[in-house]
């Protein structure tokens, strides 16, 4: 205390003292430190539930991570009931899974919170830039949800589709890039889930999702959408998407534009994500987190296909709730992936 009043006083003999204190202390403890390079909060990991952190877990258990045998089908679903409330203590025996109309036994069934590769797509086009302060908090609410071993990439679209950020499990370093985008131009979308697509080739974890933050339909891709569809259903990823579509500007749209929705829409239900349709920019944040929190209360369903060969042709998947479930879920409202293109090895 006596030194930061000497030093308030410029007191000469006071600085000499307080430079030679801190000379003897470590950084992490030093009273003060220069401005930082990068704006905005430090996105920490979050712990899961039920679980200690991280620098209390034994080094002889590794965090729990999803390993299944290549040959599976996996389905991740998302089960709600009519308030919209996640529903997660339901067992394998309350699950039917069907293939082309034929029930397929369920061969691996987990609830614990396992680790996922996420592609976040930001709309840093023209349009957003009356936008962007709301979407980057979106953004910051979304990664607040992560956990240390979740992994993610950052792929912006205007002009064209770039990706920014290559995988990291640093989230604040995908949360600065969005913090500082710059929008023009029109919107690739398309370009960008199929960058974001390639990209998830790469990934560490079975679960993988993309989560877009776009104000538009499509008005410059190269891909069409029946393309992206294909790759999509070929690819095991989970689309979630936050549409910000302003009616007033309906009449100034393109066709591809008011489209959007509609585009998102379709893509989010087939990959069993699910499209947000934001009328209030102030609910963007609150919108990404409730993403960012479902993906980490779902179902993981695993069966072996009856084509372990692989075909190459499309298979539909349905999911439904057994007579074993209590009564009181029999109305509850189930999210998963539609179906599969059983791709030749």
């Amino acid at each position: 205390m006596l030194i930061l009043e000497g030093l308030m006083r410029h007191n000469p003999r006071f600085l000499l003292a307080a430079v030679v204190l801190m000379a003897s202390l470590p950084p992490s403890v030093w009273p003060f430190q220069g401005p930082s390079s990068n704006a905005g909060p430090l996105i920490e990991p979050r712990v899961r539930s039920g679980q200690r952190p991280a620098n209390l877990l034994p080094t002889n258990q590794p965090p729990a991570n999803l390993q299944v045998d290549a040959s599976l089908v996996l389905v991740p679903a998302h089960v709600t009931d009519g308030f919209g409330a996640p529903i997660t203590d339901l067992a394998k025996e309350n699950f039917r899974i069907l293939e082309d109309g034929v029930e397929q036994p369920i061969t691996y069934f987990a609830t614990e919170e396992t680790p996922v590769s996420v592609g976040f797509l930001f709309d840093s086009s023209g349009s957003m830039r009356n936008k962007m302060r709301q979407s980057s908090e979106a953004a910051a609410a979304f990664f607040k949800t992560a956990n240390k071993d979740d992994e993610f990439f950052l792929v912006e679209f205007n002009e064209h589709a770039k990706l920014s950020v290559p995988f990291t499990s640093n989230a604040n370093e995908v949360y600065q890039r969005v913090a500082h985008v710059k929008p023009l131009g029109r919107t690739s979308l398309l370009d960008a889930i199929h960058l974001a697509l390639e990209q998830m080739k790469g990934a560490q974890h079975s679960r993988k999702a993309i989560v877009i933050v776009s104000d538009g339909g499509d008005n410059r891709s190269r891909y069409t959408f029946g393309e992206i569809k294909n790759s999509m259903l070929e690819s095991d990823v989970q689309v979630y998407s936050m549409g910000i579509f302003d009616p007033e500007d309906q009449r100034k749209r393109t066709p591809e534009e008011k489209n959007g929705p509609h585009l998102l829409g379709e893509l989010s239900e087939e990959s069993g994500g699910k499209h947000f349709s934001v009328d209030n920019l102030d609910d963007l944040p609150a919108i990404s987190s409730q993403i960012g929190e479902e993906l980490r209360s779902q179902y993981i369903l695993g069966y072996s296909p009856p084509n372990p060969d692989r075909d190459g042709k499309y298979h539909q998947i349905k999911l439904t709730l057994t007579t074993a479930a209590p009564a009181a879920f029999q109305a509850l409202e189930l999210r998963y992936r539609r179906g599969y293109f059983a791709s030749f090895r």
